[in-house]
């Protein structure tokens, strides 16, 4: 069920909110894996800063798909020496 919500949020650019370890975390949701362990993650861009975070499958409840809010990816351009 979670991955379903996640990955329709990542094709049509929603943005989630749910609870991680007890904290409410609004986020734009970029990708779905799993990590060194084997655990499914997501990674998404945190609201309010630039940095892509992970957070585990297994400690994400209450999620909310803001459908009314989309989002573009932010893709870093890095300048080109001269």
């Amino acid at each position: 069920m979670k991955t379903e919500l996640f990955e329709q949020a990542i094709k049509q650019r929603h943005k989630l909110k749910f609870l991680y370890n007890m904290k409410e975390v609004n986020i734009e949701p970029y990708y779905i894996t799993q990590n060194r362990a084997g655990k499914k993650v997501i990674f998404g861009r945190v609201d309010s800063s630039f940095e892509i975070k992970m957070f585990e499958y297994d400690k994400i409840v209450n999620i909310k798909v803001l459908d009314h809010i989309k989002f573009s990816p932010i893709i870093p351009i890095l300048p080109i020496a001269s």
